[in-house]
């Protein structure tokens, strides 16, 4: 019997996870529990995928203010810093920027404008012709842009970034002052000592600033590379990734993990026979069309996966073959020559017409993505997703 259903995005309830649970152990039997309840079976390729913020809960990867301090007076010397390009958040950034200010005396905050790395908005565009402002060239001190634009919250937080981040240096005892600047080495005449914020665009900047002669330049993946007084690190992001905790703490990017992933797919192989594929899922990347803001918070969507996720997809659009290589066909014979069509697909289509219109983006961004939006980020209590059908095609019964 031909099956009639194509992919299944299924969240997944499971115990609350605290630190030193057996994740492997929950995740399995969570999934299978599930199964037998909502009757349905696992088949091969199907993906199990955990939130990276389960895994890092159970890790115990957590670090306090005073740990970020620390590493960061070790790091840049304890004075004066300029931090530049944070993206303005409550839950990402603000428990950072305590820390940050902690390990300083005084804090040059540079803010991009009109929006962050993310798409998290100060102004407009429209509201920069207005007043003829080149964001590009010009730089903004903060009385001059209190002048241009007044005080101005954020479409669905309802705070204003600037003054809630000068608040949060002057507690921790240092001096903040303010620019708003998008050329990295504008900060260059306030300080030589830079802490660059950016996510995906680090490396950029950190290379601009170099060459423009700063004397030390590291980004957040360079603070809290390693445990400081017994705290969690992240060997390869560092504090991008972070999620707020308490007001003191944060929860880190998941680190070490690629034996969690490979365990649960043994595990799930031992126990029904079949082969799936598993990863770790954080931000999924997609972008907002009302407030403009880009999903992608973390440094990459899946840290650690299975090798059967490596890849793109290597598709055929099916209405292209529909309306030009067998536009004159119709009912069962167009699905004869198109189901025909994919069974004889080569193995990388990469350039060919009959894919244009298929998403060029990794299986891992796509899965984690469409999982992010399966768990959301709120008290769904699911934070394991299967997917089931996700690598079947039309041919499939």
């Amino acid at each position: 019997m031909a099956r009639n259903v194509g992919t299944i995005s299924r969240g997944i309830r499971c115990p609350i996870i605290k630190e030193g649970d057996n994740l492997a152990q929950i995740v399995v039997d969570s999934v299978l529990t599930a199964g037998q309840t909502d009757h349905f079976s696992l088949r091969d390729k199907d993906v199990i995928a955990v939130t990276e913020s389960v895994v890092a809960r159970a890790q115990g990867n957590y670090a306090s203010i005073d740990a970020i301090g620390q590493d960061i007076k070790n790091k840049l010397g304890g004075d004066t810093i300029g931090v530049i390009f944070p993206i303005y958040s409550r839950n990402r950034f603000s428990v950072l920027l305590k820390g940050i200010a902690r390990g300083a005396k005084k804090i040059i905050l540079m803010l991009s404008y009109p929006s962050d790395e993310v798409g998290n908005s100060l102004l407009t565009y429209d509201d920069l012709d207005a007043k003829g402002i080149n964001p590009y060239s010009d730089v903004l001190t903060l009385e001059r842009y209190r002048q241009l634009f007044g005080f101005r919250k954020h479409e669905f937080t309802g705070v204003d970034y600037i003054e809630y981040y000068i608040k949060l240096i002057e507690g921790e005892g240092a001096t903040a002052e303010v620019i708003f600047a998008n050329q990295p080495k504008a900060i260059l005449n306030y300080t030589k000592k830079i802490l660059t914020c950016d996510i995906h665009t680090r490396a950029r900047t950190k290379r601009l600033l170099k060459a423009a002669g700063a004397q030390i330049v590291l980004g957040l993946d360079d603070i809290l590379t390693s445990s400081i007084n017994g705290s969690g690190y992240n060997k390869d992001y560092g504090l991008l990734g972070t999620n707020k905790a308490t007001e003191t703490t944060v929860k880190l990017f998941p680190r070490d993990a690629q034996g969690l992933v490979e365990k649960i797919q043994n595990d799930i192989l031992k126990k029904t026979g079949k082969h799936v594929e598993v990863m770790v899922y954080g931000d999924g990347a997609f972008k907002d069309p009302q407030g403009k803001i880009w999903e992608l918070a973390d440094p990459v969507v899946s840290p650690f996966h299975t090798d059967g996720l490596i890849g793109t997809p290597n598709e055929l659009k099916l209405k292209y073959l529909a309306d030009n290589d067998f536009k004159d066909l119709k009912g069962e014979e167009l699905k004869a020559a198109i189901s025909q069509s994919i069974k004889n697909k080569a193995k990388d289509l990469k350039g060919t017409m009959a894919t244009q219109g298929t998403t060029p983006r990794l299986l891992t961004d796509l899965l984690g993505s469409l999982c992010d939006l399966t768990s959301g980020s709120g008290d769904k209590g699911t934070p394991i997703i299967l997917v089931q059908g996700y690598f079947d095609n039309y041919t499939n019964d």
